[in-house]
């Protein structure tokens, strides 16, 4: 089947698989979850999460899904206009004023 006849979903698939040919120690993901409904999300994290876990290949994402980023991440780094917030473990980054203030606003951190 050529690709231009692939869900969103399944481009993302070959798009790794691509990768994956190279036997990669490190693969870089952007935006890999950009496009996908939650039921998708959610396979490609239990795929992403097969190849780091067994696959013995470091996993570099940018992504803004949040949710999902928080959900797989050992450490995160925020950039916010080209500068780096913040680097931690999830459960920092969560708390952290200044990064709950430039992706979630100021009402937020007030609430």
């Amino acid at each position: 089947m050529p690709a231009s006849n692939l869900t969103t979903f399944e481009l993302r698939m070959l798009e790794i698989a691509r990768a994956l040919a190279t036997k990669p120690r490190l693969l870089m993901l952007d935006e890999a979850m950009t496009g996908l409904n939650p039921t998708e999300t959610r396979q490609m994290l239990t795929i992403i999460r097969e190849l780091r876990d067994n696959g013995g290949i470091t996993i570099f994402m940018i992504e803004h899904n949040m949710r999902a980023i928080m959900e797989i991440s050992d450490r995160i780094m925020v950039l916010h206009q080209g500068m780096k917030i913040a680097d931690g473990k999830p459960e920092e980054i969560g708390r952290n004023v200044e990064v709950i203030e430039a992706y979630l606003g100021e009402t937020y951190v007030r609430s």
